[in-house]
Formats: structure tokens, sequence, C-alpha cells
């Protein structure tokens, strides 16, 4: 068989022009990322109720994902408008641990007619039930009142489970640990930016509310994005 012989030439480097023309380019398709997050279908994601939040979701936070809140404030605040949201059409589990006041629930307008209390303790306790009302797929949303200590493999499984029902798997903590991190899909913290009272500072001022500043760390095929500043009365 005859063979025949190719001759290759040099590639040429890229001239400083084209590379500062990259550069550019690749700039600006990040601004962009930025600044006008990936929209995604509306039965794809549930609303936070949040306007501002939602835009920066590109329309909520996402169906069938592990969706991590941390921080030191505003976290059952946001999370509990979701619920009072969802409650209107759908169910909502709650994995208690003995921390759940359901008037509080109440009163963020949540149906607790609607709202399905799986009471559990201990973090194996935690991990099965999670899994039982995952598979069920019952619930629009289950969530975690305090996220338990699990291997990053039962966290996991817990993803994968929600992503297979089509279930907001929602977790709260302080502080989200590397098992944790590593199977969320989003992560949201909140701290507190400002305090918001009612009449004269000092001893007769009451406590209206306060701001919360939310960042958003992690999104999967998503962004980081700067953190806003979030009403909580």
């Amino acid at each position: 068989m005859a063979s025949a012989a190719f001759a290759h030439e040099p590639c040429a480097s890229p001239s400083p022009g084209h590379r500062e023309a990259f550069a550019a380019l690749k700039s600006s398709l990040s601004a962009e990322a930025l600044a006008a997050p990936r929209q995604l279908p509306p039965d794809a994601v549930i609303p936070t109720a949040i306007p501002a939040l939602d835009r920066a979701l590109g329309g909520g936070l996402p169906r069938g994902a592990l969706v991590a809140f941390e921080g030191n404030a505003g976290r059952w605040s946001i999370v509990a408008r979701v619920v009072a949201a969802v409650t209107r059409r759908a169910l909502v589990a709650i994995v208690d641990d003995g921390a759940l006041y359901p008037p509080g629930l109440a009163r963020a307008g949540a149906r607790l007619d609607r709202v399905l209390i799986a009471p559990a303790t201990t973090p194996l306790g935690v991990a099965r039930t999670v899994d039982i009302l995952l598979r069920t797929r019952a619930c629009r949303v289950v969530l975690l009142l305090c996220a338990p200590e699990l291997r990053a493999a039962v966290w996991m499984r817990l993803a994968r489970l929600a992503q297979r029902a089509g279930v907001l798997l929602v977790a709260i903590a302080s502080r989200v640990d590397a098992a944790l991190a590593t199977a969320t899909a989003l992560r949201i913290e909140c701290t507190i930016a400002r305090l918001c009272v009612d009449g004269s500072r000092g001893l007769w001022c009451t406590l209206s509310g306060y701001d919360v500043h939310v960042r958003v760390h992690k999104q999967r095929g998503g962004f980081v994005a700067e953190p806003l500043r979030v009403a909580v009365r």
C-alpha cells in the first residue's frame, strides 16, 4: 500500500493584536454572564417571593436540587417566604429537630394544613426521613431546619434523589461544611446588614426587622453574584 507524506506548516503564534482582541472578548463575555444570569424555565424553579433575589437566581431556587442557606440571620425568614408561596398550591415537608415554631410559619403566610412535619433528631434519622420523603415525591419542597453532619456520600445520594424526584431539598445551617458543600447545587449566605427599629433609639424603641445581605456562593452552571440587600420585616 502506497504511503503519502504530508508536510505541516508550523502554527503561527498569535499576534499581539489577536491576543488583545481575545482578552477583550473573554472579559465582555464574563461581564455579560455576571450581569445577566441565565433565565431558567418557570417550571424549573421555585420563586423565593423576593424579586431581587429571584432575578439574581434566574427565576428562583432550582427544582430537583439541594440548596443550602447559611449565615447568622435571615435564613429562616427567606425560607419561610418560600414555604408560604409553595403551600398555596402544593405540599411542603419539614424535617424538624424540635426547633420549629408553627405559629411563626403561619405569620409568614404559610398554610399549615399543607405542611408535613416529620420529627427527626439524629443525623441517621434525618437522612432516613429525607430519603423516604424524596422517594414519595408527594411534596414540592423538603426542608431541613438544621442540617446534620453527614458524609459527603450521603449528601450526594440525597441530592441525586431530589434530582430524580424533581423536589427542592433545602438545608439550613449556620455554616455549610465541606461534605454538604460538595453536594449542593446552590449555596446562599445571609448576614445582617442593618437593624431596623420603630420609635426613637434607646430604651423605648422596638425592633421591626432588619436588612440582610444575601450572597450566592455557588450555582452550578451559573455564577457568583454580588451581595444583595433584602429587607426582612
